[in-house]
């Protein structure tokens, strides 16, 4: 990542040529202000968030949604005063990234019928069993359609008055824009994409029109979903309306052109130029998965794998956990806390580093410690609710060390579980990239992917701030459609970028498949922990 000289930032700041980055992740919001060379970071801004565990689903209201977008807007305008002394008035392109899938369901007056389910809500299994079925392509829990079928299933009131689906980033790219538009990426966690027409699979539609018909008659999906962009389409403009929610001082100007709204799945791979055959990323926050571009198409269906696209529309296959780094984040908290109780002051961030450094002087298989990290069902794993938990037999080696490398491991083991399926169907990878803030601690979660993975993991600088930025240079790019994605991010975003590349260590390798294997076998604890410990949320 560079940094241009001030005087070079305040003209692209004042003329107007800024291209803005937004991403809504599960507990960060964050932007980012790109110049005319999308290595350019212009300002940062960042606003933390949390979801809701209400009446048994996982939620954010809408209200949240806004006030978390203007925050982390007027942080960014905050950051490029502090930084040249001057706020943008203009932008020249804006893009909008959140995470994927969901049920965000509209009436014809645009108010929202039930609450955001998120993907993280595990409550959709008969559905997403019925339409795997039915489509012969395997549904996950978390996919729209997989949302919009169990609300059929349950014979929901809500479902007849249906007039627009859509995902998060939609919402908020139709609220700017007036455009009731997505990204094929984020569209492809929707519902089916046909990758010959780069749009919703017309003939499983129709299937699934028939299908529901009798529960649901005159039911038309294609109806309800958004339309599908791919990469580099101009996707509207920010209207008078949209300026104000955005910037509700009223500093903002209206007319910055959008580009299709994409998912963290599809901004991941391009934060890491991973968009051609054969490239493949990992991504990891509150979820973690890993994308890889397919050459051909699998042989047969699995449920640990889900089919997707690049923003540009070429076919993927997506090994996605639902728990990421957040007990790790969680446990990095609780150490600065003692540190604070012990008369230290330690931020988490500082206390995050400390611990990460800690997990190298751990034994390869972390001393027979387990950590399972399920703040929510984990579909790979079989479990439908998660409990989070950290298990030791009374001769593990039990120190800090240790523990910290079970932490670790615990992040990266469901994905492996997943990432074994790919290799069955002999799917081929030359590059495997890794972004997220847990990589910003150099030479740590990188090393233990990379033997977790027993292959080479590479980390371009611009890893930590991941899908803010991968969004931005898609903003970027519709001002520039001039080559194809891949060609772009090769040649205009990555051309002489810096990666560092760990090879695997063959003793992290071995230590990694030891855990492994007491992980799978240990699993039956944590289904034992769903079924006995009640969530308080779940009695409210």
């Amino acid at each position: 990542m560079g940094t241009p000289g001030n005087k070079e930032a305040v003209d692209y700041i004042r003329s107007g040529r800024g291209r803005l980055g937004i991403e809504l992740g599960s507990t960060r919001i964050k932007a980012c202000l790109i110049g005319d060379d999308p290595r350019d970071v212009l300002a940062l801004g960042s606003f933390t968030w949390e979801n809701s565990f209400i009446d048994g689903l996982w939620t954010y209201s809408l209200e949240d949604v806004w006030s978390g977008v203007q925050a982390v807007y007027a942080d960014l305008l905050a950051d490029s005063e502090r930084r040249y002394g001057v706020r943008p008035a203009a932008l020249e392109s804006i893009g909008i990234s959140a995470m994927m899938h969901g049920y965000l369901a509209f009436d014809s007056n645009d108010e929202l019928l039930v609450p955001f389910r998120t993907w993280r809500n595990t409550t959709t299994g008969p559905a997403a069993k019925q339409l795997t079925g039915l489509f012969d392509v395997n549904i996950p829990l978390r996919w729209s359609i997989a949302h919009l079928h169990q609300a059929v299933l349950d014979q929901e009131p809500h479902v007849g008055r249906i007039d627009f689906m859509t995902t998060l980033a939609g919402y908020v790219h139709w609220r700017l824009t007036d455009r009731k538009v997505v990204g094929v990426g984020d569209a492809s966690g929707m519902f089916p994409i046909d990758s010959a027409t780069l749009d919703y699979d017309a003939a499983l539609m129709k299937r699934y029109d028939t299908f529901a018909a009798g529960s649901t008659p005159g039911m038309d999906i294609a109806r309800l979903l958004p339309e599908v962009l791919v990469a580099g389409v101009n996707a509207g403009e920010l209207t008078e309306a949209g300026a104000r929610l955005l910037d509700p001082s009223g500093g903002l100007q209206p007319g910055a052109v959008f580009c299709p709204p994409e998912g963290d799945a599809g901004t991941g791979m391009v934060a890491t130029c991973s968009v051609a055959p054969r490239t493949g990323n990992v991504s990891a926050g509150t979820s973690i998965f890993a994308m890889v571009v397919l050459e051909r198409p699998l042989a047969q269906v699995h449920h640990e794998l889900d089919l997707v696209t690049t923003p540009a529309g070429a076919p993927v296959a997506m090994v996605h956990c639902n728990n990421g780094a957040s007990e790790l984040a969680a446990w990095a908290h609780l150490f600065a806390q003692f540190a604070s109780a012990a008369g230290t002051t330690v931020d988490s961030d500082k206390a995050f580093s400390a611990l990460l450094q800690e997990a190298l002087k751990g034994e390869t298989d972390a001393g027979g410690l387990l950590v399972y990290n399920y703040l929510a069902g984990e579909p790979i794993a079989g479990t439908s609710e998660g409990r989070p938990l950290f298990v030791r037999t009374p001769d593990s080696n039990f120190t800090l060390a240790n523990f910290m490398r079970a932490q670790l491991y615990g992040v990266f083991a469901t994905l492996v579980l997943g990432m074994r399926v790919l290799e069955t169907e002999n799917v081929s990878i030359d590059r495997m990239f890794a972004h997220g803030g847990m990589f910003k601690t150099a030479g740590v979660a990188q090393r233990f992917l990379a033997g977790a993975l027993n292959a080479p993991v590479s980390v371009a600088d611009s890893a930590s701030e991941g899908g803010a930025w991968g969004i931005a240079v898609l903003a970027a790019f519709v001002k520039d459609p001039s080559d194809d994605l891949d060609a772009y991010l090769r040649n205009s975003v990555f051309g002489g970028a810096a990666f560092e590349t760990t090879n695997p260590d063959p003793a992290d390798a071995t230590g990694f498949t030891a855990y492994l294997d007491r992980y799978s076998a240990g699993l039956a604890i944590q289904r034992a922990a769903v079924n006995t410990l009640t969530l308080k949320g779940a009695t409210q």
